[in-house]
């Protein structure tokens, strides 16, 4: 098992240093950090969603959450180091508060896509009424439909003067997204993981086996928010402003949309998903010719009917049949019945 564990970090480790070093030979750095940072929002859906089976329409509510936890926070303390801690510890408490009053209110899983997808407007439409001077924390004023702009952006910890942006800032989301990659990869080899996934099958059988199925449903929901969290606040980071727009549900929307495309229930696939309908829409988006929304619908329609389970399932199905182990059972199976004829 140690040695699976190793193998594993070591691949994902080789794997991300190629792409980090290849990549920005043919994209540029500011395109994938944002890239980067939708590839890490995917992933935390993807989670509670694929390896949970728990169908959030909401995502973007956390994501949003963790954007204007660190504009806020950034703008009162005029430092980054604990204005990125509270992003990720503000939606992952909001969400376990949220969790338990669904999951301990046996919802079902419509009743939990409504629900979250309401927060999210809800959100959406707070934030955008909060124009007036009234409307402060501290020294920051929510700006409503205009957002907050201007606020201290990602410097090295104890030095406000020493920002990081260009090239180090890609690397640092980079980073960032491979150490969640590993953490939720550790996650689900571990005992906690294993039960989730039994719960996403079977959630009776594992509530008769004594787990308390609530409890871990809650704690699995805000581990996803926190993650979604953090991409919010190297969101912010990135565009130097958070609008209410991170709230809206075309963001919602297009985070399921990814890891559908991607594949449920793979760590990678909504990553690629994130990465590959998003640089599409923004090559889309330099051109008015064609809509990228009806685009974007189309590939979900097409998936839904023709690739179900994502690219990441069906890409691994394919290699299994041409070169797994059955495919080189047969060609050893083959060269034996050849020796028994000539022999």
């Amino acid at each position: 098992m140690q040695t699976s564990v190793l193998k594993d970090v070591l691949t994902t480790l080789v794997v991300a240093l190629l792409l980090v070093w290849l990549l920005p030979t043919v994209i540029g750095t500011y395109t994938l950090t944002v890239l980067a940072i939708y590839g890490m929002l995917g992933l935390s859906l993807g989670l509670i969603w694929g390896f949970g089976g728990i169908l959030c329409f909401g995502q973007a509510a956390f994501f949003g959450l963790g954007a204007y936890t660190y504009a806020i926070a950034a703008i009162n303390i005029g430092e980054s180091t604990l204005p990125m801690l509270l992003a990720i510890l503000v939606p992952a408490i909001c969400a376990a508060l949220l969790g338990a009053l669904m999951f301990y209110g046996r919802l079902t899983d419509v009743y939990l896509g409504v629900i979250t997808l309401v927060v999210t407007l809800i959100l959406f439409k707070f934030i955008n009424s909060t124009a007036g001077p009234q409307y402060v924390i501290g020294q920051a004023r929510l700006g409503g439909f205009n957002g907050i702009p201007g606020f201290q952006t990602l410097n090295v910890p104890g030095d406000p003067d020493a920002y990081i942006w260009g090239d180090p800032y890609f690397y640092v989301c980079a980073a960032a997204l491979v150490l969640v990659y590993l953490l939720v990869t550790w996650l689900l080899r571990s005992s906690f993981g294993r039960i989730a996934v039994g719960i996403r099958e079977n959630e009776t059988r594992m509530a008769l086996l004594g787990y308390d199925v609530a409890a871990r449903k809650t704690v699995l929901f805000a581990i996803g928010a926190a993650i979604a969290g953090l991409a919010g606040a190297l969101f912010a980071n990135w565009g130097e402003i958070v609008t209410p727009n991170l709230f809206s549900l075309p963001q919602s929307a297009e985070i399921i949309i990814w890891c559908i495309v991607g594949g449920l229930g793979t760590r990678l696939g909504p990553i690629l998903g994130a990465a590959g309908l998003a640089y599409m829409k923004f090559l889309l988006g330099q051109q008015s010719t064609i809509d990228n929304t009806l685009i974007t619908g189309m590939i979900l329609v097409l998936f839904v009917l023709f690739l179900p389970k994502g690219v990441v399932p069906a890409v691994a199905q394919l290699w299994k049949i041409s070169f797994g182990r059955k495919g080189f059972g047969k060609i050893h199976q083959a060269r034996r019945v050849r020796r028994a004829r000539h022999g």
